[in-house]
Parts: structure tokens; sequence; C-alpha cells
């Protein structure tokens, strides 16, 4: 092994396994359940074994928080950031290779006995050129009150203003309702566009340490919202179904667990999958029972007079009969 060499990252995602780089820094799990690995962080002082290493999808998350680092989850190379903080990356790199013995292949870091020149950083096609409360857009505005989470929308969700360079490398400017993720990425939705600027991530809301509810889609959380607005429960929203193991990863400290999914064939899947491996968690779907999702319902209920709002905003469901 070369320790000079230019270090390829993904390499290193692939072939050094969580689990063993663990054994060789001497720690060991405390339990083992359902493929999750449980350790006593080695990150900050703990007496409950909180650290979850899945080894086969190679992540990691810390339950009982982040370290002096602030980083609580990721991949392998994640947690040496967090281990050896404050380490450069290259440094984190080169001890995670030593101690995991691992031999770079010489291809794709040294040739002719020369270090290999670093690949020029890919330039990002996008940015974001402000943010703001809502209100001073109306087409914003618009399209969450026609999505029935209007009344709920503030201080949840922001305007975000963002360019991206097309594939002639002509600036386009854009505008979305947008919310953080906890990847340092935004994910954006309007009218006629859905995704994310930067990495994917959960979005987590802190209540209730004793129950969580589990939503697959932002929106649809703030459905929920409207229906429940004092509702004291943490949330988590996935974003996106690949996030799956780290909402259950994240979802094991709590009590009482409720999950929102979709009724499409990956949402039955993800709910199946879900209550199989966490007892505590518990399929509360049947609310929207007859549509896709918790906001298709909503807003079928609102045009259909079945809920109206007060002049709070809050929601109120209109009985039969009764005069709006």
């Amino acid at each position: 092994m070369i320790m000079s060499a230019f270090l390829n990252v993904n390499e290193i995602k692939e072939k050094v396994s969580l689990l063993d780089l663990l054994k060789k820094l001497g720690f060991t799990p405390q339990k083992v359940s359902g493929g999750e690995h449980f350790f006593l962080s080695m990150l900050r002082e703990e007496y409950t074994a909180s650290l979850c290493v899945n080894d086969k999808l190679g992540v990691w998350f810390d339950h009982g928080g982040a370290g002096v680092s602030g980083i609580r989850s990721g991949t392998v190379i994640d947690f040496g950031l967090a281990y050896w903080y404050p380490s450069g990356f290259q440094e984190v790199l080169q001890k995670i290779v030593a101690y995991a013995n691992l031999s770079i292949d010489p291809s794709t870091s040294m040739t002719s006995g020369k270090v290999k020149s670093e690949r020029p950083a890919r330039v990002p096609r996008y940015g974001i050129e402000r943010m703001e409360e809502l209100g001073s857009n109306a087409a914003i505005t618009g399209y969450l009150d026609s999505r029935g989470i209007g009344s709920v929308a503030r201080g949840h969700l922001y305007e975000i203003y963002y360019s991206v360079l097309d594939n002639r490398d002509k600036l386009r400017h854009y505008f979305a309702s947008g919310w953080p993720n906890e990847n340092g990425g935004w994910e954006l939705r309007n009218k006629y566009f859905k995704g994310c600027l930067g990495h994917k991530g959960v979005s987590f809301l802190e209540g209730s340490a004793k129950r969580l509810c589990v939503f697959e889609g932002y929106f649809d959380f703030l459905s929920w919202r409207v229906e429940h607005p004092k509702d004291p429960a943490s949330v988590l929203v996935l974003n996106s179904l690949s996030m799956l193991q780290t909402a259950k990863a994240r979802a094991a400290k709590f009590d009482v667990v409720e999950l929102y999914f979709d009724h499409d064939r990956a949402g039955r899947a993800a709910t199946e999958e879900f209550v199989s491996d966490l007892d505590i968690s518990r399929d509360c779907s049947w609310v929207y029972a007859g549509f896709k999702d918790y906001n298709e319902r909503l807003v079928q209920d609102i045009r259909s007079g079945k809920i109206a709002f007060d002049r709070s905003g809050l929601s109120v469901e209109v009985g039969a009969g009764l005069e709006r």
C-alpha cells in the first residue's frame, strides 16, 4: 500500500467495512438486532449503546446525538471524520486505509510511480440565490393553498430562489417552496417541479421523546398538521423511500411509531418492512384509505366541503347539514 497515493473515496466506501474498522479500533457491539449493531458511542460519553451500524448498507447513526464534530450519521468516511476530529479529510482517509489494511488499486491511485492528479471538481450546476419567508410570492402561496396546506406552511416551508445552468451553460432562474433536510440539502416543490438541491436526507422535527410520526413526503406531514395542529409528537419525513433504513434507525429509540406512507406498491412494501423490523411501529395510513396519500385525501375533503378553516386558519370538520 502506498500512503502517498491519491485515495479513491468510492473505493474506500466500497471496500472498508465499518464493523471491521470498529473491531480493529478496539470496539465491540453491545447488542445485535435485525442486522443492526449497537455500540456504546465512542464519539461521546454514554452508558447505553446508541450508536447503530448497519454493515449491509454501510451506514451508521448515533441516536444519542453528535459528538464535538457535529457529525452523527453517514458512511465509514463520515465516521472517520467524527472519530478523528479535527483531522483533515485526506488525513482521515489515510487513517481509515491504515487501520483497515486496505490495498489501494494502483490503477486508480498511481501512474508510473507518480501520484495521479485528482480530477477537477465538478462545477455545481445550481445555486441558491436567496431564501425568504412565505408570503411575497403569490405563485408559491397559491400552489400551497391549492394543496390545502397554506394555513400551516409558514415556519415549515420557505420561498427558495435558485438558478440552474442548463446543458448550454445558460443560467436559468427559478423559484419554489422548500424545506431543509439533515444532510444540508434543500427539498423543493412547486407546481411543475419536485426535487432536491444538494444531498438527499431526512427532515426531523423534534417533539415528544416517546412518540414519532413518520411520513413519506413533507406535504403529507403538513396535511396531517392541518388536522392535528397541536399534536406534540416528533415528526420524521423521509423525503424519499431511499431514506428508509435511516428512518428505521432513528425510529428505534421511540416507544410508539406511527407510519403514514403512500398507498402504492413502494409505500406498502416500505410499511410492511418497517412494521416487521420495528414492532413498536404501526400502519396509520388507514386514515386516507381510498387515496394515494394524506395530501390527496385532504385536498378532496376541502373541495367537497368536509373540511373548512376558521378565522385563525385552523381546520374544522364541517358536519352534515351545518351552514358554512
